[in-house]
């Protein structure tokens, strides 16, 4: 041990040294435990031998120790180890949780037995003691599946178990699911290598234990009980069985206020570290400032964040000064780069669209050949009468700088390409500055331009009238193609129809073609455009081009049929492509507006028409019906017992009942007639043809009727029932409050005497009072 402390010595001597010799390579695994993240960046190069004690092949994960000291390797190759293999290891230093070593050569050695495993406990897992070792842990088995592994074709066994009363995961490298046979809920050892989940800064987000077969678990207390013999227990009583202490520490932090949202979150950055806040506070606070919070640690969603928090400001300015980023800068983390979730930083990127939404004003940018959004959340609009600053308006095709927290969409940093989407969360309109101008090439500038040049060209002669004869073709040809580009732009910006949109795209390529046919097809099947009847004909040579989608499967392709070509030219290569591109900004702001339409008319729960479109509906029928003197009928529906559905079974049974009682009123109506959701428990249904009262009297006894079949919610069957109150126009009102206010009085009255009813029979017989429900 001396010796090694000593060469370690020795080696941080060699390394300080300017202008000295390539550094010797560390020889001891206890020397490379004992140097910092800020040495491991500089690559040192290392030379040593350990003992394995887990490999596996697929994701080449290797944890080496020697004695008590142990070390994660990482080698590109897949090598032939098992634990217990002798072996020379040499490659440099990385950066990471803990420093690792990235290896360049793996020696075997020879067989030796295995180091003995160290008795871990949950607090020093949690806290990364144990980092790489050999430990040995008691824990209770709560769940133990066959799980896919990062290759489909071999997968792997995950044990959840309690360690010391904290949760933990098991990675076994075994495929044998018969070995799972009575490990729920039995008290077990398992000896294997200690690790952790990690987010893209690599801070430590759980436990994961490496375990390479299941001879690692050994079985000390089977379960008392089978769990497949415990008796069946009611749904609504589930809660029973819960059992809940919570040990969390209250932790406190500090560092400078980079985002907040009253009553709702913020984000705290000290230097590289940044922290998301959840905080019901609405304590007044100044971005800049270093503030305090005080709250318990949590993970959400694989995000490190402090919960139920406390915050404080010291007043004590301490700004954070954002730095500039490439998106791949932003988009990559773990092992492969810094990560910056939750950081203040700065991105540049052109304005591709731009939208205001119910609560947020939302900028999709274009960064690096990547899209992603700028958020301005108005977390306090919570109705019409909520001042909200008004939408900044950014030029289309603009460059812009934004500043805000970056907000990973995944915290998995080990994916296959690196990179994981973002979006950028602002925090005031400020943080939007337009750093360019769109392009000043228009039309104006182009003729002004082509007026100096006949001008100029007049005075050279014949030649010069040549020239500027050419010149003027070119150029009123790329004039041509920047104003049908223009318009297809407005035409987005309008929301036209997405056939017509591409209909255009489609006319500008084949311009851009010299009247070569070419067409879009979306990924439904859609065509538009001019596509030849006979493509068979040999003298057309078929060209396509991708549609591609930002962040998922393709949308289409463009296509042109071109004459006389054994090959396509870069023209119709850039042509294509840039048809392609702005076939994906159509279709994605086509997707967009058809979203934010349907929110506005229809109720995301049961897929029928909301409040507002019901009465815009009621009201032009009613207008229509005064001119026409139609007759039509209203029919109010409000669902009895609803709150007792929500109470015994949860929120999600009651959602659950909701979508299946909109289901079966909607069957019983006819083509033309209308079905909303106005209410939490309450719907109504216009009926477009009823001619008399009796015709409308038939429907809602149809709508009364369809509860009498129960419901299944979550595998047990519930019985419903419903109050309907109905109203004619134009005999029982003839404005659209009225008459939905005569529908809801009738449904009222109904809804009553069923009471009046049960109250009457209450007394009697089982029988009787069955027949009155």
């Amino acid at each position: 041990m001396i010796r090694a402390v000593l060469l370690s010595a020795m080696f941080s001597l060699c390394a300080s040294s300017a202008g000295a010799v390539a550094a010797a390579p560390l020889t001891t695994v206890r020397g490379l435990t004992a140097i910092s993240n800020a040495e491991a960046r500089k690559h040192l190069p290392v030379r040593f031998e350990a003992t394995v004690t887990y490999y596996r092949s697929v994701g080449r994960e290797l944890f080496v120790q020697d004695g008590d000291a142990a070390i994660y390797v990482y080698h590109p190759q897949p090598l032939h180890l098992v634990p217990g293999d002798r072996i020379r290891v040499t490659g440099t230093t990385r950066e990471s949780f803990r420093p690792y070593i990235a290896g360049s050569a793996i020696d075997l050695i020879g067989h030796v037995a295995l180091p003995k495993p160290f008795p871990a406990t949950y607090e020093q897992m949690i806290r990364g003691e144990t980092d790489c070792r050999l430990v040995t842990v008691r824990a209770l088995v709560r769940s133990a599946d066959l799980v896919p592994g990062p290759d489909a074709s071999l997968p792997g066994i995950l044990l959840r178990v309690l360690v010391d009363g904290g949760s933990a995961d098991v990675d076994i490298s075994d495929t044998d699911d018969r070995r799972l046979k009575g490990l729920l809920d039995a008290e077990v050892e398992i000896t294997g290598a200690a690790s952790g989940h990690f987010d893209s800064k690599m801070q430590q987000t759980g436990i994961l234990m490496h375990v390479q077969s299941m001879e690692g678990v050994k079985m000390l207390k089977p379960a008392g009980a089978d769990p497949w013999s415990l008796p069946i227990t009611p749904m609504d009583r589930v809660i029973a069985g819960y059992r809940m202490i919570d040990q969390t520490q209250r932790m406190r932090v500090s560092g400078t206020l980079t985002y907040y949202e009253p009553g709702t979150a913020l984000v705290l950055q000290n230097g590289s570290r940044s922290l998301w806040i959840s905080t019901g506070s609405y304590e007044p606070l100044r971005l800049g400032d270093v503030v305090e919070a005080t709250g318990f640690p949590n993970v959400q969603n694989g995000f490190l964040t402090l919960t139920g928090a406390e915050v404080k400001d010291t007043l004590t300015p301490a700004p954070v000064m954002p730095a500039l980023f490439a998106w791949q800068e932003l988009a990559t983390g773990g092992n492969r780069g810094q990560g910056h979730g939750f950081d203040l930083v700065t991105i540049e990127g052109r304005v591709m669209a731009q939208v205001r939404e119910a609560t947020r004003d939302e900028y999709v940018l274009s960064a690096d050949g990547h899209l992603l959004s700028a958020i301005l959340n108005h977390p306090g609009r919570q109705s019409p009468a909520t001042p909200v600053p008004p939408l900044k308006e950014l030029p289309i095709g603009a460059r812009v700088r934004v500043t805000g927290i970056c907000i990973l969409s995944n915290p998995n940093p080990f994916g296959d390409s690196g990179e994981v989407a973002f979006d950028i969360y602002l925090r005031t309109l400020d943080d939007v500055s337009v750093v360019a101008r769109p392009p000043w090439l228009n039309v104006a500038h182009l003729l002004y331009l082509v007026g100096l040049l006949v001008v100029a060209l007049l005075l050279i002669g014949a030649r010069g009238w040549l020239l500027e004869h050419t010149l003027r073709r070119q150029t009123l040809a790329l004039a041509q193609v920047e104003r049908r580009r223009s318009r297809i732009l407005e035409e987005m910006h309008i929301a036209r129809p997405l056939e017509d949109v591409l209909t255009q795209i489609a006319a500008l390529v084949s311009f851009k073609l010299h009247g070569e046919p070419c067409w879009c097809t979306t990924a439904c099947g859609k065509q538009a455009g001019s596509r030849p009847i006979d493509l068979t004909n040999s003298s057309w040579r078929i060209v396509d081009r991708e549609i591609n989608s930002p962040n998922g499967p393709s949308l289409g392709k463009i296509s042109a049929a071109l004459v006389g070509r054994s090959t396509p030219d870069a023209a119709a290569r850039e042509a294509l492509a840039m048809g392609a591109e702005l076939a994906t900004l159509a279709i994605e702001t086509s997707r967009l507006h058809s979203d934010l339409v349907y929110r506005s008319e229809f109720d995301l729960l049961t897929d029928v028409a909301n409040r507002f479109s019901f009465e815009q509906q009621l009201v032009a029928l009613t207008d229509a019906a005064r001119q026409s003197a139609a007759v039509f009928g209203l029919i109010f529906i409000d669902l009895d017992r609803f709150k007792e559905v929500n109470d015994g079974f949860g929120h999600q049974a009651g959602d659950l009942y909701l979508q299946q009682v909109a289901q079966r009123m909607k069957r019983q109506l006819r083509a033309g007639d209308t079905l909303a959701r106005i209410g939490g428990d309450e719907f109504a249904a216009i009926v477009t043809s009823a001619c008399h009262r009796a015709e409308l009297e038939e429907i809602a006894l149809r709508l009364e009727r369809c509860f009498n079949e129960p419901f299944t919610l979550a595998g047990r069957l519930v019985n419903g029932t419903a109050s309907v109150g109905l109203a004619l126009y134009p005999e029982d009102a003839v404005s659209a409050d009225c008459l939905l206010s005569k529908a809801d009085a009738a449904m009222y009255l109904a809804k009553q005497a069923r009471h009046n009813c049960k109250q009457k029979l209450d007394g009697g017989p089982g029988s009787a009072l069955a027949h009155c429900a």
